[in-house]
């Protein structure tokens, strides 16, 4: 399906990789938002230290799951849209955050992000975000700004 070969080609784009990439798939793609998944495996390095013997997700990293996907992701499509092809020079840079935390996140769960474009223009891009889990239970949600631009 053509959605499907978008997709794979965004996730293809994004510069993040393991151990640092948090998406796992995404599964809406249009003009105006975004979404996908991430599965937060309990064997991540950072719960070993977040807190010992009771792991929690730590708030930044539940914002880069956003931004990985409600951002860079979806900025890459916007991108694509307008005809850009130069992804390997590209830098993306998060300017701006304004999140709320509602409830923990625990290892060994999925979860989802959903991104709606606010403003795109000039490669500067802001969203509302939002983070749920499996149970659609509301875990955070905000604003997020980032831009990005081709390196010569």
């Amino acid at each position: 399906m053509e959605s499907e070969r978008i997709f794979a080609d965004v996730l293809d784009l994004v510069p993040h990789q393991p151990p640092f990439r948090f998406i796992d798939e995404i599964t809406c793609l249009k003009h105006s938002r975004i979404e996908g998944n991430y599965f937060l495996k309990d064997s991540l390095d950072f719960y070993s230290g977040h807190f010992p013997g009771f792991p929690v997700t730590p708030g930044v990293i539940q914002i880069e799951i956003m931004a990985q996907i409600g951002m860079v992701a979806f900025g890459i499509y916007l991108l694509m849209q307008e005809g850009e092809t130069a992804f390997k020079n590209m830098v993306a840079l998060l300017t701006e955050t304004n999140i709320k935390f509602k409830k923990q996140v625990l290892p060994e769960q999925k979860v989802f992000v959903h991104s709606e474009k606010i403003l795109f223009r000039h490669g500067r891009l802001r969203c509302n975000v939002s983070l749920v889990n499996s149970e659609k239970e509301l875990l955070c949600y905000g604003t997020m700004s980032g831009m990005f631009f081709i390196k010569s």
